[in-house]
């Protein structure tokens, strides 16, 4: 296999299975919080810095493997000049979402590939996510219903589950807001010769 998903994060392995790639994947050894810190003060965008992680991470894995391509990705999430973070518990997961109800988040989510230490391609796309308006008991039961699942992303929920419920509109597709733009990114690896096209 000469691709690696520099990930281990489930949803971006789902979408790149789904969508017949053959890959192995790999956990890279960087401190994603180390890295936004040294951004802050920065003129660094919300998008700057998902490029910016999804960049560490496909360098640290090349690092180990240098001959074969790899896709590293990242997803932030930006709300009225905020960055949000995986939360660390269920009461900081409602926090989120209650700061997020009524209101337009972006979500940026990141592909660079590299191979050996060249740059090969890097993108970003942007999803706005328009929330509707949460009663805060709602949030509570929605919360208990989907566990600890809401633990695992920026937004404290998953779109191609329960979360969709919070949502009155979106712009931008599916893969953006699941955290990995698939067809530009399809179309660069056709391009590259590595997928049949």
């Amino acid at each position: 296999m000469s691709l690696i998903l520099a990930s281990t994060s489930p949803f971006r392995k789902m979408l790149f299975e789904n969508a017949g790639l053959t890959f192995e994947t790999a956990a890279p050894d960087v401190d994603e919080r180390a890295i936004e810190e040294t951004l802050e003060g920065s003129d660094a965008t919300a998008s700057d810095i998902a490029e910016i992680l999804a960049e560490s991470k496909a360098r640290n894995i090349a690092e180990r493997n240098p001959a074969k391509l790899v896709i590293g990705g990242d997803q932030t999430l930006s709300l009225e000049g905020s960055q949000f973070h995986k939360p660390k518990d269920m009461e900081e997961a409602r926090q989120h979402l209650l700061a997020m109800s009524g209101k337009v988040h972006q979500l940026n989510s990141a592909i660079v590939i590299v191979r050996g230490d060249e740059i090969i391609w890097r993108h970003v796309s942007v999803a706005h996510m328009h929330m509707r308006v949460l009663d805060p008991g709602f949030i509570g039961r929605h919360l208990a219903a989907v566990g600890d699942i809401a633990l695992k992303s920026v937004g404290s929920y998953q779109i191609e589950g329960p979360g969709i419920q919070l949502f009155e509109k979106v712009d931008g597709d599916y893969f953006t807001i699941v955290g990995v733009p698939m067809i530009p990114l399809l179309a660069k690896l056709r391009e590259l010769g590595e997928i049949d096209g």
